[in-house]
């Protein structure tokens, strides 16, 4: 990566670990075990993917940071109440994530699922409440969020690999369960910078739209190409669980080169769709690099 752009990365994860902090204060002290976890699942670490795409989205159409703040929040709560979600002992059972206790086990499971609900609820209050969009604007944007996160989205993909686990499923079979499981809020993540800048042509919307499914792919096969070649403590969370669960993946369907292969793919279609935004896109460009070079 260029100096540049780890300038900018540094820059927005400071910017929205700020903002994330600033609006997880406890309101009053009988919700304060509750709000810990919500923190202690928020603020602890991350890549910070999603609210990243949520900027870079916004700035490729000519808006700013300040007019992305809630939108880049708020994906990144659903995010985190996906996670305190997928780590309880009915879905995955894990006991590390982003190298600490998962929420369950630094508090209990009956504070980690209340934890995760309040995330989600709070995340649809940020886009009703927070900024200075137009009501129009608003309402997209909670339908844009609404969709990506439930069952037509991350929640269906979740069901979808539940149920696969053990078995041989195909590579579409496999797609389609990535597309809703993490390419569904990566797509909305970039949908909603777009919106909050409040000047997005349909035809731009299109434009990322297609750079999102592209690159929401990519993210799931280099996560699953870490779970073989990263370890522990860089990853954050056990190395080899993919494995060790039976779950379908890339690299177990297409071998370690060919999802190699397959990441750079969809890296290269993603780039290549931002054709007509120019130079706008320069670092939703570099994310793309980033999303596929990462090792964690």
């Amino acid at each position: 990566m260029s100096s540049g752009f780890t300038a900018y990365l540094d820059h927005c994860q400071a910017r929205i670990n700020q903002f994330l902090l600033s609006q997880l204060s406890t309101p009053q002290p009988r919700l304060e075990r509750l709000y810990a976890a919500m923190r202690y699942s928020v603020v602890n670490g991350g890549k910070r993917v999603r609210p990243l795409l949520c900027y870079a989205s916004c700035e490729a159409l000519g808006g700013n940071q300040d007019a992305a703040d809630p939108a880049a929040g708020a994906v990144e709560l659903i995010h985190a109440y996906s996670l305190i979600h997928d780590d309880l002992p009915a879905m995955d059972d894990d006991d590390l994530r982003r190298g600490q206790p998962t929420c369950h086990r630094a508090f209990d499971e009956a504070t980690a699922i209340l934890a995760g609900d309040g995330l989600q609820a709070l995340a649809f209050d940020w886009l009703s409440q927070l900024g200075t969009w137009q009501p129009a604007t608003r309402l997209q944007m909670v339908q844009t969020l609404a969709r990506s996160a439930g069952p037509q989205g991350m929640v269906g993909g979740q069901a979808i690999d539940l149920g696969a686990v053990g078995e041989k499923i195909d590579q579409t079979t496999l797609e389609l369960m990535h597309r809703h499981k993490t390419g569904a809020l990566i797509s909305a993540s970039i949908q909603l910078g777009a919106l909050a800048s409040e000047r997005a042509s349909s035809e731009q919307l299109q434009t990322l739209e297609v750079y999102a499914d592209c690159i929401g792919l990519a993210f799931q096969v280099q996560d699953d190409i870490l779970d073989i070649e990263s370890e522990t403590s860089v990853l954050g969370k056990q190395q080899g669980a993919d494995i060790a669960r039976d779950k379908p993946t890339y690299p177990a369907l297409l071998g370690l080169a060919g999802a190699h292969q397959l990441a750079q793919q969809l890296r290269d279609q993603a780039v290549a769709a931002l054709q007509p935004l120019g130079d706008n896109a320069i670092q939703l460009k570099q994310l793309a690099d980033y999303i596929v070079q990462r090792r964690f």
